[in-house]
């Protein structure tokens, strides 16, 4: 009995490991995908959902849908944005010494202060999409 069950489990395991669409299933929610349909020279920019055996559930532009399995030659992933930004904020201030050269009267001569303040945000960089799965030729 526990023999067999082992038997039948190794099975299930190499069935899975030859399937390519067992890649797409395992993605994060909320990756960003390139899709390429069959007959399509442009591919369908989404954010992936979840998948099952038959589809994959991908969110448009806030909508919805579902696309059969049969009907995809490739599927391109990059994982889901991270929020770490990186923002700088850099102050500084110069304060310069009067100038004691004799000048015209009227002028003061006080110190003098300039001001300047910057920011930059910035990011690590998106990874690259790569190919998680392509349609098996026919045989």
């Amino acid at each position: 009995m526990l023999r067999s069950l082992l038997i039948l489990l190794a099975a299930f395991t190499l069935v899975a490991a030859d399937d390519p669409w067992v890649a797409v299933q395992k993605l994060k929610s909320r990756s960003e995908l390139r899709i390429y349909k069959k007959g399509s020279r442009e591919p369908l920019i989404a954010t992936f959902d979840e998948a099952n055996n038959e589809r994959i559930l991908i969110v448009v532009k806030n909508e919805q849908m579902a696309i059969p399995k049969d009907d995809i030659d490739r599927v391109d992933a990059r994982p889901p944005a991270k929020s770490d930004r990186k923002v700088t904020k850099e102050s500084s201030v110069k304060t310069t010494d009067p100038d004691y050269t004799p000048r015209p009267p009227g002028g003061a001569q006080v110190p003098g202060e300039s001001y300047s303040t910057g920011l930059s945000v910035g990011s690590s960089g998106r990874p690259d999409f790569q190919t998680v799965y392509r349609r098996p030729s026919p045989n």
